[in-house]
């Protein structure tokens, strides 16, 4: 793979394949945590070098909290991948965000319960990465205008609550989430987030509404039939605009990431064990190299 991949896409509910994939490799990765979810397949689609990954693995069989994600995000940064374009299923918690509409969120509200593995830091170093903006502000204009060009109708902007799971939220729950002021809920979106920036990788999400959840008066209550038998046409939606957004990247696959470590590792350059920069190698490679060691 000498072409620079230019975008990675983790493929959510009912997204277990991207079509249009040309000049096909399927790439195992072992990690310092596990498999990833699935192999990653990179291929060229308009004319770009695009990874492809199922986050809930062959079949469906991973749980939001089962998946591996660690290992996820570091085979896609041991393949140099600087951009992750995340695409999932959500409930909406506004009236005007109606099934069958795409959303782009800018923020995030974590309600998992602590049971994720959600940094890459601990055992010999330290690290507290900014999370006051969530997504790359460039990446969701680029994710914004694919949408757009894709003919769907796509709302920008909104915060997105990351529930547990696997079961769905209560009445309860969910009205105190439109209090917050809150517009869609899911389950993946923590801690691909937190991961995301601490690879110094690129992150934003493209959502598909399949329901209201649980508050709406007039709409049956969410529950997986109804989550599935919204999902194909969203699933259809959303890779009409990864196709557009390949388009809008350079061809070089050039350009995103962030330097986010700069201003995160606390832990002094000359304290790191050999063992941590070893078993966080393409995480800590860029930083490393900037403190010669």
């Amino acid at each position: 793979m000498t072409q620079e991949i230019a975008v990675a896409v983790l493929g959510g509910s009912g997204f277990y394949e991207m079509p249009g994939l040309s000049d096909v490799d399927d790439v195992e990765v072992e990690t310092p945590f596990g498999k990833p979810s699935d192999v990653i397949r990179v291929g060229t689609l308009e004319g770009r070098r695009v990874a492809f990954l199922a986050r809930h693995g062959p079949g469906h069989r991973y749980l939001p909290g089962e998946i591996p994600q660690r290992a996820n995000f570091w085979a896609l940064k041991s393949l140099g991948v600087r951009r992750v374009v995340g695409v999932s299923a959500v409930g909406s918690l506004r009236e005007d965000y109606r099934p069958g509409h795409m959303v782009v969120p800018d923020q995030l509200i974590d309600r998992t319960l602590g049971c994720r593995a959600d940094t890459f830091f601990g055992n010999g170093i330290v690290g507290h990465v900014s999370m006051a903006d969530p997504f790359c502000g460039e990446l969701r204009e680029m994710l914004l205008e694919a949408a757009r060009r894709g003919g769907n109708s796509v709302h920008g902007g909104g915060s997105y609550i990351v529930i547990e799971g696997p079961a769905f939220g209560t009445r309860a729950e969910s009205e105190l989430y439109r209090s917050w002021g809150a517009s869609v809920v899911g389950m993946t979106a923590i801690p691909e987030a937190k991961l995301a920036r601490e690879a110094e990788m690129s992150y934003a999400l493209l959502t598909a509404v399949t329901d209201y959840d649980s508050w709406h008066d007039t709409e049956a209550d969410v529950d997986a039939a109804t989550v599935f038998a919204v999902l194909q046409q969203n699933v259809d939606r959303s890779r009409r605009a990864i196709s557009e957004i390949a388009r809008m990247l350079p061809e070089d696959g050039s350009g995103g990431g962030t330097t986010a470590l700069d201003s995160a590792v606390v832990t002094a350059p000359g304290a790191i064990s050999r063992e941590t920069r070893e078993r966080l190698g393409p995480i800590l490679k860029r930083w490393i190299g900037g403190h010669g060691i």
